[in-house]
């Protein structure tokens, strides 16, 4: 599990990034000024937490929009990749492609994983969330796929509510 220190911590700015997204367009944080941010981050394309995790976000999609909030998942698979994804499962969400880890690593969430034994580098399921002055708000540090977006989206409902 990734360790508290290596994430950014609340209140502070969220790290700044620039990625490609599915459509092969440039996408950075300050794309979403005075808006509500979700970035989530996740090992890879069409696997089934990642399936799970991506449908539910786009199921959610609409309610995340009336409160302001954008979704962007994070991974490093390539743009085709992801095109192939959102087509398969019909995902409205943009995804964005980090193959050489840069936004991974800017948020903390590639980390040392185990699986079966075997040590390798890989994306810790992780979600942030970033506030409209571009703070984070929220952070989810190991996430598990199944009804983490309602998780996410109460979250946001209690804090616009609290504003």
């Amino acid at each position: 599990m990734p360790e508290a220190k290596d994430f950014p911590q609340l209140g502070q700015k969220a790290p700044d990034f620039r990625a490609i997204n599915q459509d092969g367009n440039s996408v950075n944080l300050g794309d979403f000024q005075s808006q509500w941010l979700v970035l989530y981050f996740y090992p890879k394309d069409d696997t089934p937490g990642c399936t799970v995790e991506a449908k539910d976000f786009t199921e959610y999609e609409p309610e995340f929009n009336a409160l302001r909030a954008n979704i962007l998942g994070v991974s490093p698979d390539t743009e085709k990749s992801h095109c192939r994804f959102r087509q398969k499962h019909s995902l409205s969400i943009q995804l964005l492609s980090d193959p050489e880890h840069q936004v991974c690593e800017a948020y903390g969430v590639w980390q040392l994983k185990k699986f079966m034994g075997k040590e390798f580098m890989g994306v810790v399921r992780s979600t942030f969330l970033i506030d409209s002055d571009g703070n984070l708000a929220f952070v989810w540090p190991k996430v598990k796929a199944k009804g983490h977006a309602q998780a996410v989206l109460t979250k946001l409902q209690e804090l616009v509510a609290a504003q």
